[in-house]
């Protein structure tokens, strides 16, 4: 006898579903307004930047804004390129350090017992409540007593131990089987080919998701608070100075804004599936 499957029907109706995505429409486009008027102000002339009642959308773009800045940095003491290596070298290093230590660290957690494990996740857990910026004294503290300040271990020391992506990589690698690790060591892996052929590769929404994090902090590090050599100093704190010069510099600064936006922006909208993925918790579970 053959058996009568009944199709499933939606448990909203197409109104239900069109006011979710209208509502989410309208969510997504107020989000999205902040970066349209940052782009707007770094086009805008100072006329513009200063007229009340303030225009949302700039009515006459010039590119002079741009012009002004690399004037500026022309007329450094320290090249502007000398800046731009400084913020990708610090970002550069500290993002795959943080990458292989908090992966190494999660997967030690996440599959297997040890004395204090659990104590430990739990610190790290409590770390998360603590902006970097509460974190300077204590750090500063650390790396004066290394004699690191004024080098870039300074800034890129502490990003290896950054908690937000120890604790990602840790909640996701438990939902892969601990069968295939146990196979993979039958099979005569040692530990690390564990974890670089069979752990990394299921784990990479987390890393890339961790990535993102790493590379929006690291970015925009000053690392004033460690870093007293011009030559060291990064390129966000170099552009801070030019903006600080006063309302005169405000077109300047609406530039300034729109570059350091960039990149952040850029990397987060071409791994944005992976975040994602990651903050859902896939995987598969035993």
């Amino acid at each position: 006898m053959a058996k009568i499957i009944k199709k499933r029907q939606p448990n909203r109706s197409l109104v239900g579903d069109m006011c979710v995505y209208l509502l989410l429409l309208f969510f997504g486009f107020v989000m999205f307004l902040p970066m349209v008027y940052v782009v707007s102000n770094a086009f805008k002339p100072l006329d513009e930047l200063f007229r009340f009642p303030p225009k949302f959308i700039v009515v006459h773009p010039t590119f002079d804004n741009f012009k002004d800045l690399f004037i500026m940095m022309g007329k450094s003491t320290v090249p502007f390129t000398r800046y731009l290596f400084n913020t990708v070298f610090i970002t550069a290093v500290g993002t795959v350090g943080h990458l292989f230590i908090a992966s190494l660290a999660a997967y030690v957690l996440s599959k297997y017992d040890f004395p204090g494990g659990n104590l430990f996740f739990s610190l790290v857990v409590t770390a998360l409540m603590f902006s970097p910026e509460v974190l300077n004294i204590p750090n500063y503290l650390v790396m004066a007593r290394l004699h690191w300040i004024d080098s870039y271990l300074a800034v890129v020391i502490p990003a290896f131990a950054m908690p937000m992506g120890l604790f990602l990589m840790k909640q996701f690698m438990e939902g892969i089987p601990m069968a295939l690790i146990e196979a993979a060591k039958i099979d005569g892996a040692s530990e690390f080919r564990v974890y670089v052929t069979i752990i990394l590769p299921m784990v990479k929404p987390a890393l890339l998701t961790a990535m993102i994090f790493a590379i929006q902090r690291l970015w925009n590090e000053r690392g004033s608070t460690f870093i007293y050599s011009e030559q060291l100093k990064t390129l966000p704190y170099a552009l801070g100075q030019i903006t600080a010069s006063g309302v005169a510099r405000a077109g300047v600064g609406g530039a300034v804004s729109l570059f350091l936006m960039i990149v952040p922006i850029g990397i987060f909208v071409l791994a944005q599936s992976n975040i994602i993925e990651t903050m859902a918790s896939s995987g598969i579970k035993d």
